[in-house]
C-alpha cells in the first residue's frame, strides 16, 4: 500500500472544537487493534478512530453504478 496511516505518540493535548456522539458497531478484533494502538501512542481510541475515518474519506474514490465518479 502506497499511503500509510502514520500515528506518533501524542505531543500536546488538543481538543476538537466540534464533536458529536455516535454509536458504532465493529468487530471485537478491530476494537482490540485500536486499543493496542491507543496504549502505544498515548492517544485515545476515539482520536485514532476519527483520524482513521478522516484518512479514509480523504483517500476514498467513489464510483457509482453507472461508472461516474
Amino acid at each position: 500500500m502506497e499511503d500509510k496511516f502514520v500515528v506518533r505518540p501524542k505531543a500536546t493535548d488538543k481538543k476538537e472544537e466540534k464533536s458529536v456522539v455516535l454509536t458504532l458497531r465493529m468487530d471485537r478484533e478491530l476494537r482490540e487493534e485500536f486499543d493496542t494502538l491507543s496504549a502505544k501512542s498515548d492517544r485515545s481510541r476515539n482520536e485514532l478512530m476519527c483520524r482513521a475515518l478522516r484518512y479514509a474519506l480523504e483517500h476514498l474514490e467513489f464510483i457509482s453504478e453507472n461508472g461516474d465518479k
